[in-house]
């Protein structure tokens, strides 16, 4: 029988890992730099952690969730986004008492059934950063500003920032009223998909990429003149901010993002060149998620963003961050004698941490040096007969020709030096 990876998954092989390392690398470094710590949580949990986050009618909860019994009966979920696993992570660990602000960010595999294209997997790779515990319209900006960072630190250059605000269950709900009432007039002309969202979350037909529920949509009324004062004045707060930070946005009224929890700000990142699935990252405050799944009422604001289409992103613009693994040393061995000691010598260089290639199949000097040439190692070990009695390695440099010769014994100093 043959066997086939699952539809909608990939490999990361050799050839692209070196890459992928390079991009969390930089995430993780810039999350870092914002005073985020690092948190890593189950792929799976219980499925009603979704279901009451995500919300019951979302499209993550009725389609796309992948949500299975165990052995006793159980109802367990792989992770489909990473937002309520940390805050249940949070809840749970009491990671309150450590403060009163809890910055974390997280990096891993995330499972959505979905239909497989570019850019967009069953199992895809996600990056996100969660701020948890102040209200404070700076904190939403932050947040965006760690992902502007990031997309800087890549060298990104095409990327647009779209933001709104969702307002809060007060406002929303006025807001819902009024949709449903624009709506209702054209429920039989709405997808079957449009029809439900409409009983049960009107503004999830914003979010609907039918053609004609789009165009039914482009009249819809928008958010942002439903806004209560204390809405309306927390959106200017954080447009002044990241008019502060320098950073450019554009303000969308449609953004409605595509689970319940968000409330006021809202925003995403997009690379229109990607075509109909542009959105490279994105997300919001969500005040109300933690008091929801069992903790204390606790305001929170995150973002959360696929490595996938970065990577194409990058590609696009022809941007590498990746530089190929090139070893130290490569160790070229003559003779039984020097066998002894040099793989002595290997095994003291790889655990005092420098990186050195052998290959103990490849017995002529002259095939020996063309794999050190093939390594792209910057020097060449050498030790034959002349070397072990002398109790020294001849040193070459591989892309200037040049050698020298030290005692075997100061080769880790050497390598540390250079």
């Amino acid at each position: 029988m043959e066997y086939k990876i699952p539809r909608g998954t990939f490999d990361i092989l050799p050839a692209d890992s070196a890459k992928w390392q390079q991009v969390m690398s930089a995430f993780r470094e810039t999350a870092q730099a914002f005073g985020y710590a690092e948190i890593t949580t189950p792929v799976f949990e219980q499925a009603e952690l979704f279901e009451r986050s995500s919300g019951e009618s979302s499209d993550v909860v009725q389609k796309e969730m992948y949500r299975f019994q165990d052995r006793k009966g159980r109802w367990l979920a792989l992770r489909p986004e990473g937002t309520a696993p940390v805050v249940r992570s949070y809840v749970e660990n009491h990671l309150e008492a450590q403060g009163r602000l809890t910055k974390l960010y997280y990096i891993g595999p995330m499972f959505r059934y979905d239909r497989p294209q570019a850019g967009r997997y069953r199992q895809f790779y996600q990056y996100g950063a969660e701020c948890i515990g102040s209200h404070h319209p700076y904190y939403d900006a932050e947040i965006i500003a760690l992902q502007v960072a990031f997309l800087r630190k890549l060298g990104l250059q095409k990327i647009e920032l779209e933001i709104n605000s969702v307002g809060c269950p007060n406002c929303s709900k006025i807001y819902d009223e009024a949709l449903e009432n624009y709506f209702e007039p054209h429920k039989e002309e709405l997808c079957g998909d449009c029809r439900t969202r409409l009983q049960t979350k009107p503004r999830r037909l914003l979010d609907c990429k039918v053609p004609s529920c789009k165009a039914i949509a482009k009249g819809a009324p928008v958010m942002t003149d439903y806004l209560d004062s204390d809405c309306r004045e927390h959106f200017e707060q954080v447009k002044s901010y990241l008019d502060k930070m320098d950073i450019s946005y554009k303000v969308n009224p449609r953004i409605v993002r595509g689970l319940d929890y968000y409330t006021h700000t809202a925003f995403e990142f997009l690379n229109p060149a990607l075509g109909a699935q542009n959105a490279i990252g994105g997300g919001g405050r969500y005040d109300g998620l933690i008091a929801q799944i069992g903790g204390k009422d606790t305001p929170a604001v995150g973002i959360a963003g696929g490595f996938e289409r970065l990577l194409l992103s990058l590609e696009q613009e022809g941007i590498t961050v990746s530089r190929p693994y090139r070893p130290q040393a490569y160790l070229v061995l003559l003779g039984e004698a020097a066998r002894e000691s040099g793989i002595r010598l290997l095994g003291q260089l790889r655990l005092s941490g420098f990186s050195v290639q052998h290959d103990p199949e490849k017995d002529s000097f002259k095939a020996q040096l063309k794999a050190a040439d093939s390594s792209q190692a910057r020097f060449a070990l050498i030790i034959g007969e002349d070397e072990v009695k002398a109790g020294t390695v001849t040193i070459k440099d591989l892309a200037a020709g040049t050698q020298m010769s030290l005692p075997i014994g100061g080769v880790a100093q050497f390598l540390a030096l250079s």
